[in-house]
């Protein structure tokens, strides 16, 4: 008896350690190049400097008219899409409306949806950045305008489902190319 209680008791006495701790949650640790901007031309009445991780800029047109530009990131399977309107015949107010739905759209998934008013007077370029934070499907939205000839609207756009979590990282460094589109706009005429 003493044979086989004397192991079971050293046995408990042993095994009984500290509790067991959960270990902490891992996180993808992701490292992007230190960004080179560019100015870019496109066929609008606008320039800008572009983050060379980018692709070379894809212009859209709608009605023979070239009216947007796209700056696609293939490694980061994202683009920023950028649409060029007029402003002409009092209709400010219409686009700065039809800029601010777009983005409170997002609200139904969204966790939160900040913004960050901009101002560059001596480039006559005024705007707002949406940060949105949650599942939605854009991570950033923009505008900037001159307020009498020129409106410029931008959306980032994710080729994959909207998992916040996931995409953070590239959402966040992208979002320092926005902020340089905004910095870096110079009205043509």
């Amino acid at each position: 008896m003493k044979r086989i209680v004397l192991p079971l008791l050293g046995l408990l006495m042993f095994s009984c350690g500290d509790d067991p701790l959960p270990k902490p949650k891992g996180y993808l640790r992701l490292e992007y190049p230190k960004a080179n901007y560019k100015k870019t031309s496109v066929p609008l009445p606008f320039s800008f400097e572009k983050n060379e991780l980018a692709n070379p800029i894809t212009t859209v047109k709608s009605l023979g008219k070239t009216n947007g530009v796209d700056v696609k990131y293939p490694n980061l399977k994202a683009t920023i899409y950028l649409t060029y309107k007029a402003v002409e015949n009092n209709n400010l107010d219409s686009l700065l409306r039809d800029a601010q739905n777009l983005t409170q759209k997002h609200t139904i998934k969204a966790d939160e949806i900040s913004s960050n008013l901009y101002e560059n007077k001596e480039a006559n370029v005024y705007g707002m950045l949406y940060e949105i934070g949650g599942n939605a499907a854009s991570q950033s939205q923009f505008y900037v305008t001159d307020s009498i000839n020129h409106f410029l609207s931008g959306s980032l756009y994710f080729y994959a489902k909207p998992n916040y979590d996931s995409i953070y990282p590239a959402s966040e460094y992208l979002k320092k190319d926005i902020k340089r589109i905004m910095e870096s706009i110079k009205w043509k005429a």
